[in-house]
């Protein structure tokens, strides 16, 4: 097994018991190694090999966590109810509630081969052509997550549709309040306060209901091993639920970037390769949702202010777990300034000075 002598590892694993269950439940292997992928910000992602398998192991974050933050059970349902369906998913292998094995909640899924386009381009995917590609099949996965059938996959009961908007909405705020428990003893951020009241102003009173993905963006999709773009994947479920599919297009758009967008309020989230020549634009997605969908994307403007919201509580959550001492991820210091940033940025949309 791989050597692993980091204070923060010891406590996202206990090898030995996680051998132990993967012995009990799929049967022994003569190989075994763990290995932290260090990409993720969120849920902690440990790639196994177990003999000729490869596998991943979901687990939340060690210490304190937000209330109904970093689910991975509830992630595991949503992916084991979609095998079946046009919605690209790892197979799943087993889930675990007993925390007494690794500390927390857990599941294992298959690992699936193929590129997660997060700091650039593939180089074969430089063609204007795929470009294009790209940008349609990650759109269209999104259409085909928004057009499941609860019912007939057996999620109806996976939370309540009616309502969404204001329960993001109230959630978010209620995130950031936990957050700034702890972060307000570094600086605080009256623009969210603003922005919070804004956004309970202008909430629609109606919405499309559908299965919603809750975290969907290109770094949280994989694509196949081939020179043509083809969605293999979609990943980091924690958030699914029944709601508003609009939020799920608003959220995609927040990450989305065109060539006339400004800097960027953080650059280690940024892919600014989206601008070059050959990707779609954000109203190139936004048409393309709407055609494939058949719904429209009305107020846009509340749409867009919530992911950046969304974001800027999460980053602020980041920013109080290592504050606590509970994460060695680089990236969440850098939240002390860069949330106030994504505060400012949506002020901007609110007021018009960012349009779509």
């Amino acid at each position: 097994m791989t050597e692993h002598s980091s204070d923060y590892y010891q406590r996202l694993v206990d090898e030995s018991a996680l051998e132990e269950f993967l012995t009990r439940e799929i049967g022994p292997a003569e190989t075994f190694d763990v290995a932290r992928h260090e990409q993720g910000h969120s849920n902690e992602t440990l790639f196994v090999t177990w003999g000729d398998r490869e596998l991943v192991v979901r687990r939340p974050p060690p210490g304190q966590t937000a209330e109904t933050a970093h689910d991975v059970l509830r992630e595991y349902r949503v992916i084991d109810a979609l095998q079946d369906t046009a919605v690209p998913v790892p197979p799943t292998v087993t889930a675990c509630d007993d925390q007494t094995i690794i500390g927390s909640d857990f599941y294992v899924m298959a690992r699936v081969e193929g590129t997660v386009i997060r700091d650039d381009e593939p180089a074969r995917f430089g063609s204007d052509d795929a470009r294009a590609a790209v940008g349609t099949e990650l759109v269209d996965t999104l259409a085909a997550i928004h057009e499941v059938d609860p019912t007939a996959v057996g999620l109806s009961d996976l939370g309540r549709a009616d309502g969404y908007a204001k329960r993001q909405v109230a959630r978010w705020g209620k995130q950031l309040a936990w957050a700034f428990e702890r972060t307000a003893e570094s600086r605080t951020i009256p623009e969210l306060e603003r922005v919070g009241s804004w956004l309970q102003d202008e909430c629609p009173d109606d919405h499309p209901k559908t299965l919603v993905h809750g975290d969907y963006k290109l770094d949280n999709v994989m694509f196949g091993p081939g020179d043509d773009p083809e969605l293999a994947a979609v990943f980091d479920w924690e958030m699914a639920t029944l709601g508003d599919p609009r939020a799920d297009l608003g959220w995609l758009l927040s990450y989305w970037r065109d060539a006339k967008d400004p800097e960027p309020e953080i650059p280690d989230l940024a892919m600014e390769f989206i601008e070059a020549p050959g990707y779609l634009t954000r109203t190139d997605l936004v048409d393309r949702w709407e055609a494939q969908t058949g719904l429209t994307f009305e107020h846009e403007r509340f749409y867009r202010t919530l992911a950046v919201y969304k974001l800027a509580a999460l980053g602020e959550m980041f920013y109080r777990r290592y504050l606590e001492g509970n994460a060695d991820d680089p990236f969440y210091p850098l939240m002390e300034d860069r949330v106030p940033a994504l505060a400012n940025r949506a002020v901007r949309i609110i007021e018009g000075d960012e349009p779509l």
